[in-house]
């Protein structure tokens, strides 16, 4: 919040985990674009303060994503004559929340009419191909890895996570999630590989499969979000880990497999996965 202020960014609201955030309203500039990509990286690099925090009390350390749109809305004191509240709706609105839904932790991605808005100053590390919910054409998204000129703001370079093969897969159990929706399809798996951040999934079989359907149709597509749970036997029983949440990683893999990067896992998943990642990498 303290950095969204420093950019004269407008905080819309504080939604669960997420923060809405305008600029150009109520008062618009012609750097509002290029504000937002800098208050973006800003908070980004806000982020090791916070976890340095997290870290001091004994919590998990956390990861944000920011997705950045610019288009025509309606900002003003919406609802009723009983109660009303400043506050913003619009396709553009939907779409914004759309693009932010296709980052992983640590990454900014902005859409092709922010990007032409803010100008030459946005360093871009990449772009990909999107069909969100409510748009009827594919769009490119764009990932930021800064902004210079009077900002002089980078993000750090993300390393490549390393992934180890597991000698005994780790059985999981897992959806699809659209949305809000989660599938009604269950599939079984195992953890093939396991990285810092992520792991490679083997596609074992289709517990609960709709009829008629192949089973290469069950491939999630990239960027898909996935719920999954760690399969255990301990003494005899078998465990099932809390839900934990990943995103499909726009990375090639072989037939039947593909990557996933974890986005929220609870502690005892975290402890195992942690323990688990140093030593395969100490045996290297």
């Amino acid at each position: 919040a303290d950095v969204i202020t420093q950019y004269e960014g407008t905080i819309d609201e504080f939604m669960g985990d997420g923060i809405l955030v305008l600029f150009g309203a109520p008062t618009a500039r012609e750097d509002d674009a290029q504000r937002a990509v800098a208050c973006g990286v800003a908070m980004q690099l806000a982020m090791d303060r916070v976890n340095e925090q997290m870290q001091a009390w004994g919590l998990p350390m956390l990861e944000m994503g920011i997705g950045i749109n610019t288009g025509d809305v309606v900002v003003g004191n919406i609802g009723s004559e009983k109660r009303t509240k400043y506050g913003v709706v619009g396709s553009q609105v939907n779409l914004t929340y759309r693009i932010e839904s296709y980052t992983i932790g640590g990454e900014i991605l902005i859409s092709e009419s922010t990007l032409k808005r803010a100008g030459d100053l946005v360093k871009i590390d990449g772009q990909k191909e999107v069909k969100p919910k409510g748009v009827k054409k594919t769009i490119t998204i764009y990932s930021v890895g800064g902004i210079s000129g009077e900002y002089n703001l980078f993000l750090s370079k993300a390393k490549d996570d390393t992934f180890f093969a597991l000698a005994d897969g780790i059985p999981i159990h897992y959806t699809i999630l659209d949305g809000k929706h989660i599938s009604d399809t269950m599939f079984k798996g195992c953890l093939a590989k396991l990285s810092a951040k992520g792991a490679q999934v083997q596609i074992l079989s289709v517990l609960e499969e709709s009829a008629g359907e192949e089973f290469s149709e069950f491939m999630p597509s990239p960027l898909n979000n996935i719920k999954l749970n760690l399969l255990t036997v301990s003494d005899g029983q078998s465990i099932v880990s809390e839900d934990v949440y990943a995103k499909v990683l726009d990375k090639p893999g072989e037939k039947g497999y593909f990557y996933i990067r974890f986005t929220s896992k609870p502690p005892q998943v975290t402890a195992q996965l942690d323990a688990l990642y140093k030593s395969l990498e100490a045996k290297g």
